[in-house]
């Protein structure tokens, strides 16, 4: 395997909504530049970036995949991403490691949400983009509409630099707007090109075209204005170098065309990454921290200290933990022994190697840019910064949206509950989103992830991977208890037997706290009515009786209890009796204190198409929800609501049939609210049934 310099490397995340074809493509490329002795197709489970067995069943990317091409004297480090939703974590992790991006819009659908949410992801990261009009051979597709959709969304900034040269089945190849030529693409599917002229009916409008691309090159550039003004054009020799580097400012987002799964636009496709997109060298200076926490920047080259960032972790049940990595600074040697700053200790880096899907290469040495991957570091995760120990820095780690769903699972076996733990940790820290818990109010294993999906494709891993088998269920609302009104009670607990009795007495004023106060214990008793070491044995009992609950078993919330009488006995009075009375206290005061039952309410953000507003609000409200506003953005609508979590358990499945995969949600926490005396009761009922509140302690 050749060494590469940084210059010649590109690295190039593909992104874009679902089913643009970014995995065929990447598999199209592989196959042109002669990397592969086969073209692989998603639909026959062949490609190269969709190995795990979850991508090849469903048919769609669910992590981030490296490949890479070599082309000429450049390798081009490809990183293939998810598009949809629920995984588009794994997409935004994957763009801390690329230094350009090629945005996939499908030819007939035209822009997709996750179309703009992965352009948001590219302006975050200050990345250099290209659009690629992808499927250009499918019926009903259209370049003129696709691009005026580009130009709407994003600003005049889009410019073709490819014409389509014929659409739907008569899609043959492209029109370059640089070089003025015309390529077509035979129909064996080699991915090669035959240059000629430009045809007749088609060199107007690659004229017009070619125009409009000179102008947005010269337009940031005062040479190239002043050239422009004396000859009326750029000549190609003085367009390209002036195209590269609007293209690396972000001041243009230039626009291609293909069709991967026939293989056309593939090889033009290559030499455009080569000679436009921007080498790691060209992205700037890295912006980090040294030991004391002071900004420090950094180069990309070879003469710097070295420095790997981890942007990726991979659980293998057989190769264990394999970290991927970027070498921001530096030259990484096989066998090197790095410092990690973020945790400290020493790593080893054996065996370092390039990655080509599920498959990886040894190398010896990797330059400044250049990606890479190795096994079994000890302690090292993503997000972890990797280098010399005389030189430290601590680039900043990925920050993701919590989790939007809970699900409660249960092992199978006594087996499964051993191995299980061990599982879901190696799960953990291959995908940042995940959250595994145990709830102390329901005592239930919960696992988290920003969909439905996502924590169902989490479940089927465990069960490939780890051998370990586990049922879904939607968990248990954290329900609390509360009380409405003031009230007072005695608690007296006094038993006589044979020697020492028992004997405790006191009296407590009971009253409603706001919501999220907690419990709040005050201590008013004068005179010494019950000696001070007794008193956090009341406290103590009251705090266990609301923990059991009153009407259903949920915890009691948000209550001042004021200790202000009792008596004691000198002989007979223990702690254990204090205990007993003050539980006492709390029931008696219960049953006077209008108790209710308080719901988690969430607050939940949905990004819809415009068409589709006014069904889910309406969905909204008969899901007992709260609008809060609305906004539009691009032709989407944004609706903020209130709703509660209750109310939420199936929703993720509901969108999607509602907006046909096009809606997209967020939800956190909020607040705690009244449950409607209604649904109250049947939640109580349920309780009763199950053994719990008011009337089980009765027993």
């Amino acid at each position: 395997m050749k060494i590469y310099e940084s210059s010649t490397i590109r690295n190039v995340a593909l992104i874009g909504h679902g089913h643009t074809g970014k995995t065929q493509l990447v598999s199209a490329l592989l196959y042109t530049a002669g990397m592969v002795n086969r073209l692989g197709k998603v639909d026959e489970g062949t490609s190269v970036t969709d190995y795990d067995e979850e991508e090849i069943q469903r048919k769609f990317s669910i992590s981030a995949a490296l490949a890479y091409v070599e082309w000429e004297k450049t390798k081009l480090n490809l990183i293939d991403t998810p598009g949809f939703n629920i995984f588009l974590h794994e997409t935004e992790a994957a763009l801390t490691a690329a230094d350009a991006a090629l945005l996939l819009v499908h030819a007939v659908a035209g822009i997709e949400v996750q179309t703009e949410k992965t352009w948001g992801f590219c302006e975050k990261y200050g990345l250099p983009r290209a659009l690629l009009i992808n499927q250009m051979d499918r019926d009903r597709a259209s370049f003129e509409r696709t691009l005026q959709a580009l130009r709407d969304a994003f600003g005049r900034s889009v410019v073709p630099v490819q014409l389509p040269w014929g659409e739907e089945k008569n899609f043959r190849g492209c029109i370059d707007l640089v070089s003025m030529k015309a390529y077509s693409y035979n129909s064996n599917g080699s991915g090669k090109a035959q240059e000629s002229d430009i045809p007749g009916e088609l060199s107007e409008a690659a004229s017009k075209a070619h125009e409009a691309l000179v102008e947005m090159v010269a337009e940031g550039n005062d040479k190239l204005m002043e050239e422009f003004f004396e000859k009326g054009t750029i000549p190609p020799e003085d367009l390209a170098p002036g195209l590269r580097e609007a293209i690396r400012e972000r001041r243009l987002f230039p626009v291609l065309v293909s069709a991967a799964l026939p293989n056309i636009g593939t090889e033009n496709l290559l030499r455009f990454a080569d000679a436009y997109l921007p080498s790691p060298s060209e992205r700037g200076d890295w912006q980090g921290t040294d030991a004391e926490g002071k900004p420090v920047k950094r180069k990309t080259a070879d003469d710097q200290p070295l420095a790997v960032y981890v942007f990726k972790t991979v659980a293998d049940p057989f190769a264990g933990r394999v970290s991927y990595y970027k070498v921001l600074s530096g030259v990484l040697k096989n066998e090197a022994s790095l410092s990690n700053f973020n945790r400290g200790g020493t790593e080893k880096f054996s065996h370092i190697a390039v990655v080509q899907g599920k498959s990886q290469t040894p190398i010896g040495e990797l330059r400044a840019g250049d990606l890479g991957a190795v096994a079994k570091l000890k302690d090292t995760l993503t997000g972890d910064t990797l280098g010399d120990k005389a030189a430290p820095i601590l680039y900043p780690r990925l920050k993701l949206p919590e989790p939007a769903i809970s699900f409660a699972i249960e092992p199978k076996s006594r087996g499964d509950e051993d191995k299980l733990s061990t599982a879901i940790h190696r799960m953990l820290e291959e995908d940042l989103l995940l959250r595994f818990s145990r709830d102390p109010q329901t005592n239930e294993f919960l696992l988290a992830g920003s969909g439905q999906q996502h924590v169902e494709v989490a479940v089927s891993k465990l069960k490939r991977r780890f051998n370990v088998e586990v049922t879904l269920k939607a968990p248990k609302i954290p329900y609390r208890e509360t009380i409405r009104a003031k009230a007072e009670a005695q608690g007296k607990h006094k038993k006589q037997t044979g020697g020492h009795g028992q004997y405790g007495d006191c009296w407590i004023r009971m009253e409603p706290l706001p919501r999220g106060a907690g419990f709040e214990f005050v201590n008013d008793i004068f005179g010494g009515a019950i000696p001070r070491n007794f008193i956090p044995a009341v406290e103590k009992g009251i705090v266990e009786a609301a923990s059991k609950g009153f009407l259903a078993g949920y915890p009691v919330v948000d209550f001042r209890v004021i200790l202000y009488d009792g008596s004691y006995h000198e002989v007979d009075s223990s702690e254990i009796a204090f205990k007993l009375a003050g539980s006492k206290a709390f029931k008696a005061c219960m049953e006077q204190a209008k108790p209710c039952l308080l719901e988690p309410i969430m607050n939940v953000e949905i990004t819809v198409p415009e068409a589709y507003s006014g069904d889910i609000m309406g969905n909204l409200n008969s899901r007992r929800g709260r609008i809060q506003g609305m906004d539009s953005k691009s032709g989407s609508t944004i609706i903020k609501a209130q709703v509660p979590l209750a109310e939420m358990l199936t929703y993720a499945s509901d969108l999607t049939s509602m907006t046909q995969g096009r809606g997209t949600y967020s939800m956190e926490y909020s607040h705690y609210d009244y449950v409607p005396p209604q649904i109250a009761e049947k939640i109580i009922a349920a309780a009763k049934a199950a053994g719990h509140g008011k009337e089980a302690e009765e027993e």
